[in-house]
């Protein structure tokens, strides 16, 4: 049959059509695996090489789509694209589930919903549409009483049938040949290859006896058919969650035979008695995505299961066979699984797993972004429904906090630095290769519980120490989210919500130490208040690093101005070197003599040159020490010392005073983002030796 004959002479929706289409490729003939290999590295752009932790690894940028994308999870997403990959090329990922296991709330539900609505999204466009097929005119056959048409249970591909239209090979690729296909195409087409399910194999033999093999009848009873993508009805993407040993039941998952069906059909013992939509795995069966939900709380005939599915790729049923095409992604906390390995007899079920142990996030700016997650995008509100203001420190103080709460002790580096070299920032003279030694060493240990940001407060945690402090009567009464009051919060979650007493113990240090972290933040706070400048910190810190990198400079003159080209704009800026500033700044650091000034003095510049490569806006800030070193330095020669300015916001009885007072408070409300309630209680507990070291 010639190509131009076959498209005049069928319809839209007739296999032919469908075939033809596909050999074309205006359709596509893939499985789950490539499909979802092309999604994510279809478009070169969007694949960016980074580096975390001191390592050189992958991002993909598809993931990072959306309102709500998700944030970090550099290491498990470059498993699941490699394990995606290596099943798309035939290699053994293609028999086995891919399990993500680490603590409650660390993301891994998130990830695995979000991989969803990307495939949901990438299958609704046309031209990644997938196809199945239905029977029609069976009143024609008789034996199905009411039942005229009956769709693929499993939402096989049309070119499945395709591949199965003749009960021999050479006819099948005969027939592809006279639509229009090349040798390669079809063994393309082969290598995808699977057998018709039972009882769409059943139905179809019975059409093919009534139209006593006659091709051009037989196919007037087939009608391809879109698959629709629909997240509430479990197509294309489908959920089971792990229920209790009860009401849980491999019916759920496989189906079970329909009293309905066999009111209808004459022949019992034709395998359409069994409606294997009722369960999970037949609604994802054509290319889709089964999430098995904390897989290993199922109980043992439910993971028996499992441990077919994913070995055979086959739902199974008295004998019945029903071949599907889905990837299968689990979900598993430590303890969980940690019960499920000491049951021995198991093991068969998690050597099909590609086990991806996923960790809480490290990295204090990405978990700023989190952290913006669970604060909300909508405007918040009091009970009494008046405007509720967030504090501009809120986010980096609950940030930091969970975040040291997720670094383990170690005698190379402290919480501190791992948290800042982990974000890419400057720990003092640590390095990234050091932090980049202790992972290594964390990551050989075979308690799970004790590698690198496996252990710590959670998203949910966070979550639940926002929602005491919205509870709070001050944050009510003031109208405000005020940082200094989430450290209370987050003590409250740690005490109700964390078990064991020596994480207890961890963690409350943690929060002291974020809690020292939030007081330098304040402190820059009030110096640009005090400036009225809001980045007045920031110019005096770049002014000191210039400074140092121009006082050696050979074209330095007598008056000790120094030209220097600005990294962002690009024009030349004249900086007055001064020695007595940098002396007092390298002072306040601690280093006593020539040599600790000269070697720090190189290190900045170092960085200097490092940083200002990739990025000309870098501005040193994440260098606490010399942010707190600048600000003393400046506070003393500007007031007589932070004690002094801290004399003149707490007496405020005379009229000079209450003139600063009200000008800084004006500053922070009006260019640093705060609020009343929030300038006043950060002056107020500026003023206060808390958390002074």
């Amino acid at each position: 049959m010639a190509n131009k004959n076959v498209k005049s002479s069928v319809s839209d929706n007739s296999i032919d059509t469908h075939l033809i289409s596909v050999i074309n490729g205006t359709r596509r003939f893939e499985n789950i695996f490539q499909s979802l290999t092309r999604m994510i590295l279809g478009d070169p752009k969007m694949i960016e090489r980074v580096t975390v932790n001191g390592r050189n690894t992958y991002d993909f940028k598809v993931f990072r789509t959306g309102p709500k994308h998700i944030i970090g999870m550099f290491d498990e997403i470059n498993s699941f694209v490699s394990y995606v990959k290596d099943a798309a090329e035939g290699g053994s990922s293609k028999e086995m589930a891919f399990v993500l296991i680490g603590e409650p709330g660390n993301g891994k539900t998130f990830f695995v919903d979000h991989l969803s609505s990307l495939y949901r999204s990438f299958i609704a466009k046309p031209d990644n549409r997938r196809y199945t097929f239905r029977f029609k005119n069976l009143d024609k056959l008789g034996g199905y009483g009411k039942i005229t048409s009956i769709e693929s249970q499993t939402y096989e591909d049309p070119m499945i049938l395709g591949l199965n239209l003749f009960d021999d090979k050479q006819d099948n690729i005969n027939y592809l040949s006279s639509l229009g296909a090349t040798e390669k195409q079809i063994e393309t087409f082969y290598k995808n290859y699977r057998q018709l399910g039972a009882c769409t194999y059943y139905i179809y033999s019975q059409i093919k006896e009534y139209c006593d093999y006659n091709p051009d009848l037989f196919k007037e009873f087939i009608e391809v058919v879109p698959v629709s993508v629909s997240e509430s009805r479990g197509t294309i993407t489908g959920k089971y969650a792990a229920k209790d040993k009860i009401t849980s039941s491999a019916v759920d998952l496989l189906g079970e035979e329909s009293i309905t069906r066999l009111l209808n059909i004459t022949d019992t013992d034709n395998p359409y008695r069994f409606d294997l939509r009722r369960g999970a795995l037949a609604r994802v069966a054509g290319g889709g995505i089964h999430f098995a939900d904390e897989i290993f709380k199922n109980k043992k005939d439910l993971v028996q299961v499992y441990l077919g599915v994913i070995q055979n790729r086959t739902i199974e049923i008295e004998g019945f066979k029903w071949p599907l095409d889905s990837l299968i992604i689990a979900t598993s906390n430590n303890s969980e699984f940690a019960t499920f390995l000491e049951e021995k007899e198991q093991a068969p079920i998690v050597d099909r797993c590609r086990l991806s142990y996923m960790s809480h996030n490290t990295n204090h700016k990405l978990q700023e972004e989190l952290t913006a997650y669970a604060i909300g995008g909508k405007e918040k509100t009091t009970f009494t429904n008046e405007k509720l203001h967030i504090d501009p420190n809120l986010n980096y103080s609950i940030s930091v906090s969970v975040v040291l709460s997720r670094m383990p002790m170690n005698d190379k580096l402290t919480p501190v630095e791992m948290m800042k070299l982990s974000a890419g920032e400057v720990a003092g003279e640590k390095s990234i290769k050091t932090l980049s030694e202790v992972i290594s060493d964390l990551n050989t240990d075979p308690d799970i519980t004790k590698r690198f940001g496996q252990k710590g407060l959670g998203h949910r945690n966070l979550g639940r120490a926002l929602q005491v402090l919205l509870e709070r009567s001050e944050t009510q009464e003031g109208k405000c989210m005020f940082a200094g009051d989430v450290f209370k919060s987050i003590e409250s979650i740690v005490l109700d919500y964390v078990q064991d007493p020596n994480d207890r113990i961890k963690y409350f240090n943690d929060i002291k130490t974020a809690k020292g972290l939030y007081r330098k933040n304040v402190m820059s706070a009030i110096f640009n208040a005090y400036m009225n400048e809001p980045n007045a910190v920031e110019k005096d810190v770049l002014n000191y690093v210039n400074m140092i990198i121009g006082i050696d400079a050979k074209n330095l003159g007598p008056d000790k101005i120094w030209t220097y080209q600005d990294p962002q704009t690009k024009k030349l800026i004249p900086l007055k070197i001064d020695e007595t500033f940098i002396n007092s700044v390298e002072e306040r650091l601690g280093l006593k003599n020539e040599e600790q000034k000269q070697s720090f003095r190189t290190t900045i510049s170092k960085i200097y040159g490092q940083k200002m490569i990739k990025d000309p806006t870098y501005n040193f800030m994440d260098n606490n020490e010399l942010v707190k070193a600048v600000t003393d330095v400046r506070l003393k020669s500007d007031v007589a010392g932070a004690g002094s300015l801290v004399g003149a916001l707490s007496n405020r009885t005379n009229d000079e005073n209450q003139k600063l007072y009200n000008r800084m408070l004006d500053t922070m409300i009006h260019k640093l983002g705060y609020c009343s309630t929030c300038a006043q209680k950060t002056i107020e507990y500026f003023c206060t030796q808390d958390d002074a070291n």
